[in-house]
Order: C-alpha cells, then sequence, then structure tokens
C-alpha cells in the first residue's frame, strides 16, 4: 500500500465526520415542511402558523405548514414518521401517545421520532350544567357513590377529553358512563340541558358557556389554577398529582442529527417566545411551556404510560386506525 493511499483511508473518517458536520452547519438547505396531522383553526395548527414565519426568518429558509389530517392525527404523523428529506417536522398533540391506547399505529410512538420541544398546554375544566346537584369535585365523588355505579353520565370526543374523566374516576373509586359526541359543540348543549352529567372539555371550549352561567365549573386540571377560573380549584387539589391538559409539540423523523436537533430547538423556544406569539396564545387560552428536547421525550413517554394505563383499566381495546 502506498503512503498516499494509507494516508488517505486514515483520513477517510474524519473527512466523513467534517461533511456530516458541514452538513448539519448547512442545514436547512431547502424549504422545512411543517406537518400538521390536523384540520385548520385548533391551537395545533396556529401555534405551527405563528412559529413557522419567525423560524423561517431565523432558518433562512420558508418554513411552509401543511394539514395533513384523518384518523385522529395518525396520517399526517405517519407522513413525519416517514420522512427521509431531512426537512420535515410536524406539530402534534396529546393525542399523539393517546393515541397508542386507541389504535394499532403503523408507527413507534417513541422511537420512530425525535422529540425537538413542547410548545403549549391547555388544561381541561370538568363542567355541570348550572342546575347539576354537585358544585365541587368532592360533591361530584359524594354524589357518584350515592347511586348505583354508572348512574352518572359524561360527555367526551376523543383522546385526553375521553381518559381524562375515566381517571378521574379511576383515582376516586367511581363509575362514570361514557357518552361519546363528535365534537365539543356537539355535546355542549347536551351538558347544558343536563342531557349528560359531566364533561372535561379544553378551559377556552367551555369558558364562554361558564361565564354565560349556563355552564359550572367544578375544578380545573392543570398543575395549577386556570388563570381564567382563578376561583375554580384544580382536581390536584383534591387528588394530588392529578393532571391533564391538551397540549402541543414540535417533532421530526427518527435520528435526526444533534446539531440539527440543537438548532431547531432553540429556533422553536426562540419563536414561541415573541411577545406577539405569547399574547396570541394567552387569547386561545393556552400556556407557551417548551422543553428540552430529552424533557419532551421522557414527557410524552410518561403520558404515553398514564392514558394507556388508564384506558387498559376501562377495557379499552386498540383499534385499527382508519
Amino acid at each position: 500500500m502506498t503512503l498516499h493511499r494509507r494516508a488517505a483511508l486514515l483520513a477517510a473518517p474524519s473527512l466523513l465526520i467534517g461533511a456530516k458536520s458541514l452538513r448539519a452547519q448547512a442545514f436547512p438547505s431547502r424549504p422545512l415542511r411543517m406537518i400538521v396531522p390536523y384540520t385548520p383553526g385548533g391551537v395545533s395548527d396556529i401555534t405551527a402558523r405563528l412559529i413557522a414565519e419567525p423560524m423561517a426568518a431565523a432558518l433562512g429558509q420558508p418554513v411552509p405548514v401543511e394539514n395533513r389530517a384523518g384518523a385522529d392525527g395518525v396520517i399526517g404523523t405517519d407522513v413525519i414518521a416517514k420522512a427521509t428529506d431531512g426537512h420535515t417536522i410536524g406539530l402534534v398533540s396529546v393525542g399523539h401517545p393517546v393515541n397508542a391506547a386507541f389504535y394499532r399505529l403503523p408507527f413507534d410512538t417513541i422511537r420512530d421520532f425525535t422529540f425537538l420541544s413542547l410548545t403549549t398546554r391547555t388544561p381541561l375544566v370538568l363542567c355541570a350544567a348550572k342546575g347539576f346537584a354537585a358544585n365541587t369535585a368532592q360533591e361530584l365523588v359524594d354524589l357518584a357513590k350515592r347511586h348505583p355505579p354508572g348512574h352518572l353520565t359524561y360527555a367526551g370526543t376523543a383522546g385526553v377529553v375521553r381518559l381524562a374523566p375515566l381517571l378521574f374516576a379511576q383515582r376516586t373509586g367511581t363509575q362514570l358512563t361514557y357518552v361519546p359526541y363528535r365534537g365539543s359543540t356537539q355535546a355542549h348543549p347536551d351538558l347544558i340541558a343536563g342531557r349528560v352529567d359531566v364533561m372535561m372539555d379544553t378551559v377556552p371550549a367551555a369558558l364562554s358557556h361558564i361565564q354565560s352561567g349556563s355552564l359550572k365549573a367544578l375544578a380545573t386540571t392543570g398543575a395549577q389554577r386556570a388563570p381564567q377560573l382563578p376561583d375554580t380549584p384544580t382536581l390536584g387539589e383534591l387528588l394530588p398529582g392529578f393532571e391533564a391538559s391538551t397540549w402541543g409539540m414540535v417533532i421530526g423523523p427518527a435520528n435526526l442529527p444533534v446539531p440539527v436537533v440543537t438548532r431547531l430547538h432553540r429556533e422553536i423556544v426562540a419563536a414561541l417566545n415573541r411577545p406577539e406569539v405569547l399574547d396570541r396564545h394567552k387569547t386561545l387560552g393556552a400556556e407557551v411551556s417548551t422543553l428540552t428536547p430529552e424533557q419532551s421525550r421522557d414527557f410524552t413517554i410518561a403520558e404515553m404510560e398514564k392514558w394507556g394505563a388508564a384506558a387498559r383499566a376501562a377495557g379499552i381495546q386498540p383499534q385499527n386506525a382508519g
């Protein structure tokens, strides 16, 4: 082997590392696609659009937002998981770990993704019609225990809005009967009329009905009291450690290079903390809340375990997504 060839072979690994580093430094080299696996207009979609513009300015490339809704977010999330262009990310919700309890998924909820940052948290509110017999969460528990199991009903749509009342019932030794609805707007008239007893909905979705007096708030589900309902206690005050919220998170496909993850995390956090973005989320009833990539992954695992355990305890079996 010649001296020149030996030197070239020895230099090859360092040249490869250098090329990879250069590619990471040059990232992004083209537009960065932001997938939102839900229909336009929700908090996840609004957050994605709010951060896309400042991210584009910082990264020097457009960040178009693409809605790929269907199957409670599974279709669009699968697009993120299978992206191989190195320039696809997405903004998912609490439905990402919750879907593992309801569906047989075409991807692994944790292993097939790189977690970039939590974006927002939005608490739920346990509410009932103004004439409902209970005025607090404890009174609801007492009422449920005075009746046969399952006598009281709760309205639910999907995901955490369905599972949070189940977790509450499991923690309090009670039983509530699930009444399914396609969405909050379909459930609210029956809740107001007393045809269904209680519901856990997001604070922004229920707030106008609470403020008008047609619904009353029994408790909220965040770690702290909701700013919009400061006089309403949290369920954690009754059940230490109880917390349930909807949230958003930016993710990418698995195995994004560390320098790319670091850069994206930095720009996501910077975009979220712009004054106009913070103010817009306040009007939505959502709190901007970020975590490091490692913390975001651990948070998602914990959410998957919590809601999966609640679903299994209720006898919910995963079905085919579609």
